[in-house]
Order: C-alpha cells, then sequence, then structure tokens
C-alpha cells in the first residue's frame, strides 16, 4: 500500500509539473477545488449569522468543518472503493485524482505571471498579476512589495499546495488528500480574522494549523535542497538557519516556516508590514538583514529555488520507493 502509494505519487506529481491545469478539462467540468468551495459558501451562508452570539458561531463553524470534513472523507472512500474495484484502471484513477489536487505547475504560472507582468508592464502589470494569487490590496503595493507578496505566496504555497496534500496522501491515501484540501479551501475562505469570520472560521482555522504543523516544516526542508540545486550550499545553510531562526515571526504558526526558508535562501527580508482588503496587519520582517528593495529579478531566482524544491521532493519520493 504505502509503495503503490509512493509511485502514484510520483506520477502525479510529473503529470502536475508537466501538464498543469489544462483550460480545455476544466472548461468542461468544474474543478474539485471549486466544488470544494461551493461546499464551504453554502456552509457560510447557512450557518454563519451574525444575529447569534460569538459562542455560537464558534460552535457552528465546528458543525461545519466537521460535516465538510465528512463529505470529504466519504468521496475519499469511495473513490477508494472504485479504484479497488477496478484494478485494470485503478492506477490510472488514482494518480489523476492525485495529478489535479497538486499545485506545483500552477503555482509556477501565477507567479511568473507576476514577474512577467512587472518586466512587460512595470508596476500596473505587477499590481494586476498579483492581485490574482494574494489577499492584501494590490493597490498599495510598490515594486518591492509586489516582489515581496509573489515570493511569499510562492513559498507558503509550497508547503500548502504540494508537500502537504503529497503528505497526506502518502500517509492516509485518497481520504487523506480529499480531507486535506477540503481543510485547506475551507481555510482560504472562512479562517479570516474580521468581524464576520473571527469566530465562524476559527475551528477551521486551528484544523488547518494542525493539519499543515508537518508539512510546513518538511516544506522548510525541501526548499533548502531546492537552494542548494539551484544557489549552492551556503543558500541552503541560510535557508535552514533563517527558518529555525525566525519561523515564529511570522504570524501563523506554520507559513513562516517556508517564507523564512526562502528568504534565507536567496537572502531577502520578508514579511514587515502589509494591507488587506479589512485590516492591516505589522509583522516583522523574515531576515531582517536581508535586502529590502526587491524586483521582479528576485520573483524569477525564487522561482528558481522552487523548480529545484520540487525536484528535490520527486527525488526523495524516489528514493523512499525504493528503499521501501
Amino acid at each position: 500500500m504505502f509503495e503503490s502509494s509512493l509511485l502514484i505519487l510520483l506520477i502525479a506529481l510529473i503529470l502536475d509539473w508537466v501538464l498543469g491545469e489544462p483550460p480545455a478539462l476544466w472548461s468542461r467540468f468544474p474543478h474539485p477545488i471549486v466544488l470544494f468551495g461551493k461546499a464551504v459558501a453554502w456552509a457560510d451562508s447557512h450557518l454563519n449569522l451574525s444575529s447569534e452570539r460569538d459562542s455560537v458561531r464558534y460552535k457552528k463553524g465546528a458543525v461545519a468543518i466537521a460535516l465538510l470534513i465528512l463529505i470529504a472523507l466519504i468521496v475519499g472512500l469511495f473513490l477508494t472503493w472504485v479504484v479497488a474495484a477496478v484494478p485494470l484502471f485503478g492506477v490510472g484513477i488514482e494518480a489523476f485524482v492525485v495529478f489535479v489536487l497538486l499545485a506545483q505547475r500552477s503555482l509556477f504560472d501565477h507567479v511568473s505571471a507576476v514577474c512577467d507582468g512587472m518586466k512587460e508592464r512595470g508596476l500596473i502589470g505587477g499590481q494586476e498579476a498579483v492581485g490574482m494569487i494574494v489577499g492584501r490590496d494590490p493597490k498599495v503595493l510598490d515594486k518591492s512589495g509586489v516582489s515581496r507578496a509573489a515570493i511569499e505566496s510562492l513559498a507558503e504555497n509550497f508547503s500548502d499546495g504540494v508537500v502537504a496534500p503529497a503528505f497526506w496522501y502518502v500517509i492516509f491515501g485518497l481520504p487523506g488528500i480529499l480531507v486535506y484540501k477540503m481543510i485547506n479551501t475551507a481555510d482560504s475562505m472562512i479562517a479570516y480574522r474580521n468581524e464576520k469570520y473571527l469566530w465562524f472560521g476559527r475551528a477551521t482555522a486551528q484544523i488547518d494549523d494542525l493539519a499543515n504543523w508537518v508539512p510546513a516544516r518538511l516544506s522548510a526542508i525541501i526548499l533548502a535542497f531546492g537552494a542548494a540545486l539551484h544557489q549552492g550550499l551556503d543558500a541552503a545553510k541560510n535557508a535552514l538557519r533563517c527558518a529555525w531562526r525566525d519561523a515564529g515571526l511570522h504570524r501563523s504558526p506554520n507559513a513562516g516556516w517556508p517564507e523564512a526558508a526562502m528568504a534565507g535562501a536567496i537572502n531577502i527580508a520578508l514579511g514587515g508590514p502589509r494591507q488587506y482588503s479589512e485590516e492591516a496587519v505589522l509583522q516583522p520582517y523574515i531576515n531582517a538583514s536581508g535586502r529590502e528593495r526587491l524586483e521582479a529579478g528576485d520573483i524569477d531566482i525564487a522561482l528558481g529555488v522552487f523548480s529545484q524544491a520540487c525536484y528535490a521532493l520527486w527525488a526523495g519520493v524516489l528514493v523512499l520507493l525504493v528503499l521501501f
């Protein structure tokens, strides 16, 4: 079981890197994450009532995420049964499901678009592209802010969109990856620290923190391998040193690990104060001694580290496959 999961994961990782999100497919069929998002939106609209007390909204939020997890678990168990029932096609079906739930290529492409936008159209091009991938207001960002936002998104989503789903798939198979993606989708939609979601989304945020605890730290290590391949051993050492020292400066217990590793790898300062649509966040800089003035070229370097980290992940899966 473990061996077959590793083989399927390796196939899915390579497929994802090569194919990404084929428009021909997802223009005809809804992406699973879109369906997850609709389920989360339904729970939000029916259970999150502003007229109720905070304690009630917290309990209803806990019920909502429990039901969403149950739905994902049932779907995962059903797909596992289907795969077992058709052994001739089972590996292909399972590899396809895992492939569509990984985000290496789509993440690379979205962040590359920010870099290309800045190179071709200057600040406005960068602001428009980065506004597609981050929650903060892009209009208040200068070139350094746009570059920093893109690199932070690349590092954080390496954990959320690549390492974490791969990790939970290897541990628990299709139910594991589907449950994780449901939790992560819900976290991105209802786990905000504002009046509407502070209480309703709190249980979701807590569960997401638990689900990402191990993957976030693994991501920092894998990014260090990527830094070694792209930048050299000194960059890898800086990545690990910075992750250990500065990860706790982030307001998230997990996002600071991959972000700090990326900051150390290319010796730049990430984090710092930022403006979201409904709140200003005063966060210290991660790797504060690193360079604060960033540009499109820094995104290019970060993309190189990311790419090599993806290859390092493949290599790690292959090594485990050989060993087991």
